[in-house]
């Protein structure tokens, strides 16, 4: 079997072509069609007649939170939380950006008039992550005074447009800090024109984290130790997947977070956990 090395995948990316805004329309971005024996350039759009009727497409449902948080320590410093995780207890898992990390016990002053308290390490993470209580329901204080995490090659702060952008129309379950990329690209009419073509649809949960966008920093691919994330299989979409799959049709999984859910299904045999 062959070793891949980061090397393999290096290719050159002029920076003018990452699109800073999103298209006008969701569905006449480009698609590349590597159906055939040569990639054929395609828009969104086509894909009802790429697909065939009794095929399964799944999606992953996740809902961005406005994540990004800003305030400043008792000393004045400023600094910005990025909450990873919702625990359930209520308290947060979050990665800081401060000039110099406060201790145990600090009261942090957040904008928006709510406090944080910091009560360490997070001791599950595999990176640095900080364990917080915020005074108050979490996902209530962010979508009050949070910003849209945007990723790190989008040059621009987060506005109003980007609450409703950098989120797919089926966005129902909060707690990504980041969106299912792939699947931003599919508006309604889109659904609906999938839907005539006789393709069924069903959902996973997988909520994207920050280190979807973390650096390969090891030579060897297989080295690399990925981050985790929570994932759900309904059973419903269980079910689903088993009758396409005996009727013959195709299992489309619509993004690499999908096929992470799947593979992470698969692989332990367990509907929900952690990648």
């Amino acid at each position: 079997m062959r070793h891949f090395t980061t090397s393999d995948f290096d290719f050159a990316l002029p920076p003018e072509l990452i699109a800073q805004h999103p298209a006008a329309e969701r569905s006449a971005s480009r698609l590349l069609d590597g159906s055939g024996p040569e990639p054929v350039d395609r828009v969104f759009r086509d894909l009802p007649g790429l697909l065939r009727p009794g095929d399964l497409l799944v999606f992953n449902d996740t809902q961005v939170v406005k994540a990004r948080l800003f305030g400043e320590k008792p000393t004045g410093g400023k600094l910005e939380l990025l909450v990873e995780r919702v625990l359930e207890d209520g308290t947060v898992a979050a990665h800081m950006k401060v000039s110099k990390k406060p201790a145990a016990g600090t009261v942090l002053r957040m904008d928006g008039g709510f406090e944080a308290e910091l009560l360490g390490r997070w001791p599950e993470a595999h990176g640095p992550l900080f364990h917080l209580h915020l005074s108050g329901d979490a996902y209530a204080l962010m979508a009050a005074h949070g910003h849209v995490p945007l990723p790190p090659y989008i040059a621009h702060e987060d506005s109003a447009e980007d609450e409703s952008r950098y989120q797919t129309v089926f966005a129902r379950t909060p707690g990504a800090v980041a969106a299912p990329t792939a699947a931003l690209h599919f508006d309604q009419t889109l659904l609906d024109a999938l839907a005539a073509r006789g393709v069924q649809r069903a959902a996973v949960t997988l909520h994207v984290g920050a280190g979807t966008f973390q650096p390969v920093k090891t030579e060897s691919i297989a080295e690399h130790v990925m981050h985790r994330e929570r994932y759900h299989v309904p059973q419903a979409t269980q079910e689903a997947i088993a009758a396409c799959r005996a009727r013959g049709g195709r299992v489309v999984a619509v993004g690499t977070t999908s096929v992470r859910t799947l593979e992470s299904w698969a692989q332990s045999g367990e509907a929900s956990g952690d990648t």
